[in-house]
């Protein structure tokens, strides 16, 4: 059967196939029906976006599907991702769908759903809602019903997450005397991270918050933080604080510009909420994109990792599995599962805050704390994805980097769950000896699966 769901839902090149509205619609409709199913006298789908152009259309084709199942649509416009977690839940609906792909460019879009409690919806419950859309068979659904559901516009969406954002930040603690500079990515946060932290005290330059449909993530952003970095150095402020399009990352850059990635802001929380008993099991929850060097960080902190799959929703079911409040990834997806059910890029940055506050020192001096193993990584753009395993030519020469390292660092060759990149990481104890064992093995990847292969 062809696959729809990836490691984070639906993703495509917005109207051409899976992204299209016909899809779209039977996607509506399949989510309607099976989740209608299993919250019986519940009848409600909320539906959020992040700001790309091509989120009308797949809006409407969505409601149009959720409502011939008889099914209500409630709309919260654009809104970041963990926000549409937040409101699912509170609100009482059977699921919430994001229309949003991420940190990806303006012409990508997708389509994720979170089931009623806030989590990502199972895997079983996805491949329910995928067999019926890839069969055909969801185009059918609308006429078993003579019910026909209406469409409502959720006007305090805003206010709501707004609210709830706020409330994880440490009672009577506040942002005073701070400056802080946003950059919103032209994305989800444009309208609720600003008023945010000014809520809360603190003194707010925002950037990239204008969003036109089209300059979402466009050089700016989680991905893109010299704006933010040179922002941070003009205005003499305190911290930067970089989200991606649909928010559910964090990218921060200390006062003296300097960038502050996934793993340092873990390694900051981590020692602080180890150092405080709130460290539930005194473990963390890591991928494999991680580094070493946050790896040994927590060894000496006497702090228990393991490794889950790549993606936050795998991150996430490890924490539950394994009884730990604390993970994330390299990427800036941190979840904190004691005040949300998924990564959310404004509540990580308010913990961050909050251990600034608490400890009253500088960004700088609490991520002095983690030593980076060099590493690397290089996207390599792809054709196809066969298995990795399944290419000899790759396998010898990623065999033969991890000889050469043994215990002295790691290579990772995977393809991206979302796009069409094969990612080559690698860490070693020297700059010399990472480049030139990934770029060989970035070599090999490329004469393979490359566009020129």
């Amino acid at each position: 059967m062809t696959r729809l769901f990836g490691t984070d839902g639906i993703r495509g090149i917005a109207n051409q196939p899976p992204m299209t509205a016909e899809t779209a619609l039977a996607i509506g409709r399949a989510t309607a029906y099976v989740l209608k199913r299993e919250h019986e006298g519940f009848n409600r789908i909320l539906i959020g976006k992040d700001t790309r152009l091509s989120g009308y259309m797949l809006e409407n084709a969505l409601t149009a599907g959720i409502c011939s199942m008889g099914v209500e649509a409630y709309l919260t416009g654009p809104l970041p991702t963990p926000g549409i977690a937040y409101i699912t839940r509170s609100m009482r609906c059977v699921a919430g769908i994001v229309i949003s792909a991420s940190h990806n460019p303006y012409r990508d879009n997708g389509i994720k759903i979170f089931a009623s409690n806030g989590y990502k919806l199972s895997d079983e419950l996805e491949h329910e809602i995928e067999e019926l859309v890839v069969s055909g068979k969801a185009c059918h659904l609308g006429n078993e019903t003579t019910e026909i559901g209406r469409a409502k516009r959720i006007d305090d969406a805003v206010g709501r997450y707004i609210e709830f954002c706020k409330g994880t930040f440490p009672a009577g603690a506040t942002l005073n005397g701070m400056k802080i500079v946003l950059d919103c990515a032209n994305g989800a946060t444009y309208h609720v991270a600003p008023d945010i932290f000014r809520e809360l005290g603190a003194e707010v330059i925002a950037i990239h918050d204008k969003p036109n449909g089209l300059n979402i993530n466009d050089n700016c952003g989680s991905q893109f933080t010299a704006d933010v970095s040179r922002m941070v150095r003009e205005n003499g402020a305190d911290i930067g604080l970089a989200f991606d399009g649909d928010g559910d990352r964090l990218i921060a850059v200390d006062e003296n510009g300097r960038a502050v990635g996934g793993d340092e802001i873990i390694a900051v929380c981590a020692a602080h909420l180890k150092s405080t008993g709130r460290l539930r099991n005194d473990m963390v929850i890591l991928t494999p994109m991680s580094n070493l060097g946050l790896r040994l960080l927590l060894n000496d902190l006497g702090i228990v990792w393991k490794d889950a799959n790549v993606g936050d929703r795998h991150v996430l079911e490890m924490m539950r599995r394994e009884g730990a409040n604390f993970g994330g990834e390299q990427s800036g997806h941190v979840i904190f599962s004691d005040l949300h059910t998924t990564g959310d890029g404004i509540v990580t940055a308010l913990q961050l805050l909050a251990v600034m506050h608490e400890s009253n020192r500088p960004l700088s001096g609490l991520a002095s704390v983690y030593r980076p193993a060099p590493q690397l990584l290089i996207n390599v753009a792809v054709t196809s994805k066969p298995p990795i395993s399944s290419l000899p030519a790759v396998m010898e020469s990623v065999r033969a980097a991890e000889a050469e390292l043994g215990n002295a660092g790691r290579v990772l060759v995977r393809y991206s769950g979302t796009e069409a990149i094969c990612r080559v990481m690698v860490e070693s104890p020297t700059e010399e000896t990472t480049r030139r064992l990934a770029e060989k093995i970035v070599e090999t990847v490329r004469l393979t699966l490359g566009a020129n292969a």
